[in-house]
């Protein structure tokens, strides 16, 4: 695994052993990032299910201005951890150490620092629940967390054929490639 673009390039990452994270392809990264192109440059990222960190470090890269990690598998910590401290960015991403529903329950907007432009969530495979759960929660309870005009997208099986509306979440696009797809939502209008 390595960073496509920005300013580190080419750095390699680390990723956990074993099959419990599956680090999202360096060729679908490349896809996201560059549909996100226009708008990541200082945007508000939040990297939900983050495993060894590679999305959210290669928004950090593209130069997004503030990104979160939110994980909470001890094998993957250690690994985000090891990533962050090879790229000397430490001080630049924010771990959160919690189970995303925690997270999502918990934070409160009342600062900009939990208000999001991009929400990135990739939960393991087998745990389809969990995008029922991460998708339910952003677009009902845990929407104050989402900026005006903010995208939501999901990684997920190609063959898994996730809701087109998550309360005020509604799908927009699905990327495929491969086994794997992307499904952009946004809130929808009232």
């Amino acid at each position: 695994m390595r960073v496509i673009a920005g300013t580190l390039r080419r750095r390699t990452l680390e990723a956990p052993p074993g099959m419990d994270t599956r680090p999202t392809s360096d060729r679908l990264r490349e896809t996201l990032f560059n549909v996100l192109a226009p708008r990541i440059e200082a945007a508000r990222f939040l990297d939900l299910y983050a495993g060894s960190g590679a999305v959210g470090i290669e928004a950090v890269s593209r130069e997004a201005g503030r990104v979160v990690l939110v994980e909470r598998a001890a094998g993957a910590l250690k690994i985000l951890r090891i990533n962050l401290e090879s790229l000397r960015l430490r001080s630049a991403v924010r771990v959160e150490a919690v189970s995303v529903a925690a997270f999502l329950k918990k934070v409160r907007p009342e600062s900009a620092e939990f208000v999001f432009d991009i929400v990135f969530l990739d939960p393991p495979y087998d745990a389809e629940v969990e995008y029922a759960l991460a998708l339910g929660l952003l677009g009902n309870e845990a929407s104050r967390l989402l900026a005006q005009d903010a995208v939501v997208i999901a990684e997920h099986r190609r063959k898994c054929k996730l809701e087109g509306r998550y309360g005020a979440l509604e799908r927009t696009r699905v990327l495929e490639q491969g086994d794997a797809a992307l499904s952009f939502y946004k809130a929808a209008s009232s």
